[in-house]
């Protein structure tokens, strides 16, 4: 991995286990961002550009905590090389695993923040901050942040002007209401939530590219598979196959489900659906999913070439059959 030194400005490049510690800089891409080769020859219009400048800052951030690398998306990786950008995206939740992560929120101002809070009736407290701007702020509704905000150990929020806002610690339960994740995952390994669950945190995100909703999830789900941009909607298909195969959770079936009701659509709709969903979305309703814990061992499945092949109980309806999943809700002793 690449890594620009704080003291020089210069990139170097480590690989394990020699890399050093080093500090992460999560923000959202804005229309000047730079890339590599923008910052190792730096020409007046790069260094005149918002995102040399937001680098710069982090660095300088990071050079005061006491670190001596940083490593940015933007510049540490060669956007050029296909099989890097492959390599990276694949590693990229190991790279978030840093000591520190600087949140950059280019839409949150300190100021407006401390003053909203000055004039309304009843702050939230949070340092004194009225936290409506926080809620709003576009860094809790793209994909690759999500994996910025779980993977590293100390997750910091600054905002547009580099003050200090506070920590994913003292945020915990405004972010909980936010993203919609428990507080515990925050601290726990994100492998103990469902894969339904963990879908559900993704699903009113967004990626500039539509292939990047399921790239953005490899390092959720432990994963690993080859990029392949130009395949579209394609790819989440591809991301629920590579899980199926190392993964017996069943909450991955369990898209589109309504709390305590079957939707109707389900019986009137004589459209023919599979297994997996299309888009991330339809695990929205998704999250109250986890596996159903069976005293005997659930039977394998696999995909096939001739689509999913899986064993499971059916119960006749009018105007069909309901399979039953070996998932369920939490607290709730009924299957799916």
């Amino acid at each position: 991995m690449r890594l620009i030194n704080t003291d020089t400005l210069e990139l170097s490049e480590f690989f394990e286990p020699q890399v050093p510690a080093y500090a992460i800089l999560s923000h959202t891409w804005e229309k000047d961002e730079l890339s590599l080769q923008e910052w190792t020859e730096p020409s007046t219009a790069t260094t005149s550009k918002a995102g040399y400048k937001k680098i710069c800052m982090a660095v300088s951030l990071s050079r005061r905590s006491g670190f001596a690398w940083l490593w940015v998306d933007t510049v540490c990786i060669d956007k050029t090389s296909s099989a890097e950008l492959s390599e990276a995206i694949n590693s990229m939740f190991n790279c978030n695993e840093a000591r520190i992560c600087y949140a950059f929120l280019a839409d949150v101002s300190k100021d407006s923040l401390a003053e909203a809070a000055d004039n309304a009736p009843e702050s939230d407290g949070s340092g004194g901050l009225n936290l409506s701007q926080f809620r709003r702020s576009r860094w809790f509704t793209r994909g690759w942040t999500l994996q910025e905000l779980i993977a590293p150990r100390n997750l910091v929020f600054y905002s547009r002007e580099w003050s200090f806002l506070g920590t994913k610690a003292s945020f915990a339960s405004e972010i909980s209401s936010i993203t919609g994740m428990e507080k515990r995952y925050f601290i726990v390994t994100i492998l103990d939530a469902s894969v339904a669950t963990r879908m559900s945190w993704l699903a009113k995100r967004q990626t500039t590219r539509i292939e990047d909703m399921a790239y953005c999830m490899l390092g959720i789900f432990d994963i690993n598979m080859p990029l392949l941009y130009g395949e579209g909607h394609k790819a989440f298909l591809r991301l629920q196959e590579e899980i199926i195969r190392v993964n017996d959770d069943q909450s991955i079936f369990a898209w589109n489900i309504v709390a305590d009701k079957i939707p109707q659509s389900l019986f009137s709709d004589n459209r023919t659906i599979g297994f997996l969903a299309t888009t991330p979305c339809a695990f929205e309703c998704a999250k109250p999913a986890v596996p159903f814990r069976l005293t005997a061992v659930p039977s394998p499945y696999a995909m096939t070439n001739a689509g999913l092949s899986i064993t499971l109980p059916l119960v006749p309806t009018v105007n069909g059959y309901i399979v039953i999943l070996n998932a369920s809700r939490p607290g709730d002793h009924a299957r799916l």
